[in-house]
């Protein structure tokens, strides 16, 4: 994938609108996660070394084409401020008269950002009206929204038929990263997933079964394998329509690695009692929840001698303390994976957390910032806003 890169286009001076990925988590008004703002920078530091006037577009959460003030992106730019150390001015919209006038004031190594495209329900249907009026506020664009590509929106498509775009750092660095997954993984190459849903992971079970060696199954989407295998889950999550895909994949033999053990419990709340199961089975009105301590054991051999290793999802309900072990047990072992030499890769939002709750961010190869947008790049998937981008 060899895109036009933000390098090759004559941005000196320039008015440059950015599509970044400022989808974070907010409480009480501020950001409580700037890992998403983190990785822009590079950019728009890259942006600032030549003097350009930068607009910033995201989007935030899913208003659904209405104003809602709790997805107002006014706290991110507050933020932005903070981690460049120069003001970040701020609109309140993303197109029309507002939009205009700010863009017309903005001057060389000001940073303005643009109030929430899905504001406006002309963001997600990739109206192409909607697209000129924002490719209008400036010269040139650059897409580093690595977590918005795989969505054929205004502002990730048709904006690019506007004004000529290439990819920003970010993107690229992803681009790169995910392709060493697909290309030539180093064997043995181990995937992890986990989550709540079969559905989500289908099409990357099917493409990483010809290039993995082990594909460890966790997380609430375990439960479905489990039934398809004969083993009772109690009351545990199940997508009963996904039970003859499970067992379809028979044929990938002794790749597919389920849990060994559960942690079960009967009330999904903080504080509940909890057990350990013997083995693979759950009785009837428990509920899995966590690996259990012989799964987790299984994990660290695997990853113990993987030299690649991708991992998407969490293994047990994460957001509860009493249910994370098994998702923080992985990330300490991948982590462990990476200093010894092995390739890692890791997607997902609650596997993210994980790495951070353990202050292991930085101890992976690469941690993607798009869930959706890394799993379909490995899908084999072509991604919008990707395509979307003249060829270098």
């Amino acid at each position: 994938m060899n895109k036009r890169s933000i390098e090759s286009l004559p941005l000196q001076g320039k008015k440059v609108l950015v599509r970044v990925d400022f989808n974070v988590p907010l409480k009480d008004g501020a950001v409580t996660d700037d890992t998403r703002i983190q990785e822009a920078l590079p950019t728009l530091r890259y942006l600032l070394e030549k003097n350009c006037k930068i607009l910033l577009c995201s989007h935030l959460g899913r208003p659904k084409g209405t104003v809602q003030s709790k997805y107002s992106l006014e706290p991110v730019a507050k933020k932005l401020s903070q981690l460049l150390g120069q003001n970040v001015l701020f609109v309140k919209d993303c197109v029309g008269p507002l939009a205009q006038e700010a863009s017309n004031n903005l001057k060389e190594k000001e940073i303005l950002l643009l109030e929430n495209l899905r504001f406006h329900s002309e963001e997600e249907k990739n109206d192409p009206v909607f697209a000129k009026e924002l490719g209008n506020l400036a010269d040139y664009f650059v897409q580093d929204a690595f977590g918005a590509v795989h969505r054929a929106h205004a502002s990730t498509s048709s904006v690019t038929k506007i004004i000529p775009s290439a990819i920003g750092f970010l993107v690229k660095k992803e681009i790169a990263a995910l392709g060493k997954i697909v290309k030539s993984p180093e064997q043995p190459f181990l995937t992890i997933l986990g989550g709540a849903k079969v559905s989500d992971k289908i099409e990357v079970i099917q493409n990483l079964s010809v290039l993995a060696e082990t594909i460890l199954i966790g997380g609430g989407m375990s439960y479905t394998f489990l039934k398809a295998n004969g083993f009772g889950i109690g009351n545990s999550l199940l997508e009963e329509d996904k039970i003859s895909f499970a067992k379809s994949l028979d044929g990938s033999g002794s790749k597919l690695k389920l849990p060994l053990d559960h942690i079960v419990t009967q009330k999904i709340e903080p504080g509940s009692k909890t057990l350990v199961t013997p083995d693979q089975n759950i009785q009837e009105g428990w509920i899995g929840v966590d690996i259990g301590p012989k799964s987790i054991q299984q994990i660290d051999k695997w990853i113990s001698t993987a030299k690649t290793i991708f991992w998407n999802g969490p293994l047990g309900i994460f957001e509860i303390p009493e249910f994370s072990k098994g998702t923080i047990a992985c990330a300490k072992a991948v982590a462990q994976a990476t200093l010894r030499g092995a390739y890692t890769v890791v997607g997902g939002g609650d596997s993210i957390a994980a790495l951070n709750a353990c202050g292991m961010k930085g101890s992976v190869s690469h941690v993607s910032t798009g869930g959706g947008a890394s799993l379909e790049f490995i899908e084999g998937k072509s991604l919008p806003g990707i395509e979307a981008i003249p060829n270098s």
